[in-house]
């Protein structure tokens, strides 16, 4: 009797151990990103769609423009591109060469999914407030297409939301934090930049993010 007991109790407890799993498949990381590449493209799609129509009305806070790694000339697609909604414009009168090094702030999201409606954040330069974070050092033509094309289309101190397809972000391939497929969103502050040959001096921690010290 016992031992009828002590297995029904087993058997019990595998089954409420099936049920919780069946649950955390539907509504946890596995389920959060369902469908994510139809998502993607269809949000892509739209956003570009929009974004030529502000454009076209003569609103000069969104820009569209091509990846650095192709020829405008050349037959593009609207994967092509970023989009770009400007946040805020600097005091700078030059641009980056994609040969250059630039300090910049960042932050990286996904498009909004169900358990992140603001978009999960996968990384970010940030450890405070812009004027005590360090901005991240790195060679402009270090980072994905996206950001690259960004980069070397800002002034010192603009601070750029941008947009990217997953075609000039991570493309077809999964990595930490980001499923393939994935449209990318990076709130991007450029804070100097250094032509080759230059010597990039350290950052002071308080060092205002606009400082023009190339």
């Amino acid at each position: 009797m016992m031992k009828n007991q002590t297995l029904a109790a087993l058997l019990l407890l595998v089954a409420m151990l099936v049920v919780a799993c069946s649950e955390t498949d539907e509504t946890g990381q596995n389920n959060e990103y369902a469908d994510w590449q139809p998502k993607n493209e269809t949000y892509w799609n739209t956003l570009y769609s929009n974004a030529q129509q502000r454009v076209s009305a003569g609103d000069h806070s969104w820009r569209i423009i091509h990846t650095w790694s192709k020829n405008e000339t050349a037959s593009l697609k609207n994967t092509d591109y970023i989009v770009v909604k400007v946040i805020s414009e600097g005091s700078g009168t030059e641009t980056p060469f994609y040969t250059d090094s630039v300090r910049i702030h960042y932050t990286g999201r996904l498009i909004p999914s169900a358990s992140y409606p603001q978009g999960y954040q996968f990384d970010t330069s940030l450890t405070g407030s812009y004027d005590s974070s360090i901005p991240y050092k790195a060679a402009a033509a270090g980072f994905v297409d996206g950001v690259t094309t960004a980069i070397t289309n800002m002034h010192v101190g603009d601070r750029w939301e941008v947009y990217m397809p997953y075609q000039l972000g991570y493309g077809t391939t999964e990595r930490s934090g980001i499923p393939a497929y994935s449209t990318l969103i990076f709130d991007i502050t450029l804070a100097a930049f250094y032509h080759p040959g230059t010597l990039v001096p350290e950052w002071k921690a308080k060092e205002a993010f606009f400082s023009d010290d190339w």
